[in-house]
């Protein structure tokens, strides 16, 4: 008889490694004394269709779902991985999925954990997640979840279901808000502005081009003032191309990011984004 407590979390941890039932995952763990590694090959010595070790399996692929309230105050965005294409192409694990965004909307759910604590038609989503495990034999899992509050949230889906974006900003400006989604979503910046760059990776940057500018024989013997002037340019290329509000406007290469939201409204702003990609 097992001498350790068998605990719900441990049951859970098994039943998202292997895709077996809640009993027969308590009952392995009871049988091994609480052993992970050996509950997994006593329920595969039990004839129990599961693979040894799946929380180890990469989920590179699956649907990634951005949704937003009725009232575009709240946005959110979920990947729901799965290991294949082939899986994540099919329509009914997208409408899983979207079963799974929904939920995260209609409950205004602020984490992944939270989500998987929802019930859905009288099931936990992390119950759904392992049922659908052990249906289809793949790790499939909540593996990304981002969440946006603001006066108005923009959404976009981009390709067939592999990246999701949300844009808050601070009044509604619906053609506007899917005009800077598809921004990030073709140019991935790295923050709004450069005032929304954290400082070490400012740091990193100025050392980057300072190091490699040193390292130039043709800026042997410069002033190290000269060098510091010339790296602060070069500094201010990188937060053009790297940041929201000072790149090209995809689809008005005249005008930065800027420039389009100053023209559609004086005091528009976009407060912050989010892009989840796969891969």
């Amino acid at each position: 008889m097992s001498t350790v407590t068998i605990t719900a979390q441990d049951i859970n941890k098994l039943r998202q490694a292997t895709g077996a039932g809640m009993m027969d995952c308590r009952k392995a763990l009871t049988e091994t004394n609480g052993d992970f590694e050996a509950a997994i090959d006593w329920l595969r010595k039990q004839g129990q269709k599961v693979a040894a070790k799946r929380s180890d399996r990469e989920a590179k692929e699956g649907v990634i779902i951005a949704k937003t309230s009725a009232d575009n105050k709240v946005g959110f965005v979920v990947c729901i991985s799965c290991e294949t294409d082939f899986v994540s192409k099919n329509a009914e694990f997208v409408a899983f999925a979207q079963s799974i965004a929904d939920a995260a909307v209609a409950n205004n759910v602020k984490s992944a954990e939270e989500l998987n604590e929802v019930v859905i038609n009288g099931a936990k989503v992390s119950d759904m997640i392992n049922d659908k495990l052990a249906a289809i034999g793949e790790k499939i899992g909540i593996a990304k979840f981002e969440r946006i509050e603001a006066p108005y949230v923009a959404s976009y889906i981009h390709g067939a279901y592999r990246m999701g974006v949300l844009v808050g900003m601070t009044a509604p400006a619906e053609e506007a808000g899917k005009d800077i989604a598809m921004q990030i979503a073709a140019m991935n910046p790295l923050a709004v502005d450069a005032d929304s760059i954290s400082p070490e990776v400012v740091e990193r940057e100025r050392a980057i081009v300072v190091d490699t500018m040193k390292a130039d024989p043709k800026m042997a013997g410069k002033p190290e003032d000269m060098i510091a002037k010339i790296a602060e340019g070069k500094l201010n290329a990188f937060f053009k191309e790297q940041t929201l509000l000072a790149q090209a406007f995809v689809k008005d290469g005249g005008q930065s990011v800027g420039d389009y939201l100053k023209s559609v409204g004086a005091d528009l702003k976009v407060t912050e984004f989010k892009r989840v990609a796969l891969g």
